[in-house]
Formats: structure tokens, sequence, C-alpha cells
């Protein structure tokens, strides 16, 4: 039976580096036998398809990208339950606007736990984090972004083991992978 993914990929299209085209990633994820490929942005987010478990799809994909891309990309893939918990876990009021700024990192197993948070340099009366399985919510008023801990997070260790998306684009994904569970169900 085909499981619903959401695949993301670490730092594609950032800063000019790394350039993938998404149509030409579409084509690559269709072509490793991925079925109702959908890319959403240019950041790498892909909804789609598949009959594999999650860990063969994680190094089909990888492999994939090398191969077509000449690029050695990590992806983290989600089942749709577990991408559901994340997108359903981020508090409504929280935005990316003129107001807030409110991402999620998306966590490599290896530090996918509750001490993660730890680790995050983070300013309790500034930012706002919550940890729940596979990803830790953050948001900051527009107006302390500066003042936040979480810029010194760039260029560590555990920067290299996350994959950032702003909440408006985790809720457009989880849009994405529900219109594909409707039409599956029908």
């Amino acid at each position: 039976m085909d499981m619903i993914y959401a695949a993301l990929l670490r730092g594609i299209n950032v800063g000019g580096h790394n350039k993938v085209n998404m149509k030409e990633l579409k084509e690559a994820f269709e072509q490793a036998g991925m079925s109702s490929v959908k890319t959403y942005i240019n950041s790498g987010n892909i909804v789609f398809q598949d009959s594999r478990e999650k860990a063969q799809v994680t190094v089909l994909l990888e492999q994939v990208i090398l191969e077509q891309f000449a690029l050695r990309i990590k992806v983290l893939v989600y089942s749709f339950d577990e991408y559901s918990r994340i997108a359903q876990a981020v508090p409504p009021e929280w935005a990316n606007d003129k107001q807030l700024k409110s991402d999620v990192l998306f966590l490599w197993q290896q530090v996918d736990q509750q001490h993660v948070l730890e680790q995050l340099p983070l300013k309790p009366d500034i930012d706002r984090a919550v940890y729940v399985p596979g990803a830790v919510l953050w948001s900051v008023d527009r107006e302390h972004v500066s003042k936040s801990g979480m810029a010194k997070i760039v260029g560590t260790t555990l920067y290299k083991q996350v994959t950032i998306r702003n909440v408006n684009t985790v809720r457009k994904i989880y849009e994405l992978m529900r219109e594909l569970e409707e039409q599956v169900a029908k």
C-alpha cells in the first residue's frame, strides 16, 4: 500500500548554492518510482506517494539527488502521520508575518530528543520553543529577532542536523499532504 510522504531537502537553493530545479527534481522523484509528486516553493519540499518504507525512501532519494544533480544533500522524510503531528502542534496564533517570525526546525534522528532544547541558544524572555517528536517549534516577536539566541545556532554541529521551514511553508506542505490523503481515500 502506498504511503504519503513529505521529503524536506536540506540546503538547496540557498544563497545561490546547491541549485536544483524543482521541475527536474519532480521528474527525478517520478523516475525513482514515486507517484503523485508535488513540489512546493524552491527550498526542497516534496510531497509524494510510495510503497517503500521510510528508511528505504530516504536512502533512495539521497542517491537519486547525488546521481541526477551531483549534490550530496541530506533528506528528511516524514510519513503523513508524523508530519501531521508536527504541523498540528504549531500553535494556531504563530505566524510568519510582520509581527512574528515562526519556524519549525525539523530534526535528524541523532538529535530528535526532548533535551535538544537545552542545546539551543534560547533566551527565555524572547524565544518561544517547544519540542515535539521530529521537530522544534520556535517563535519570536519580529521586533526581538536580533536579540534572539537562535541567530547563534548557524554554524553549530546541531545546525547541521536540522532543516528549517517557516510555519507558512509547514502548513502548506501539510495541506498538500491532506489533499493527497483525501484523493487516496476516494
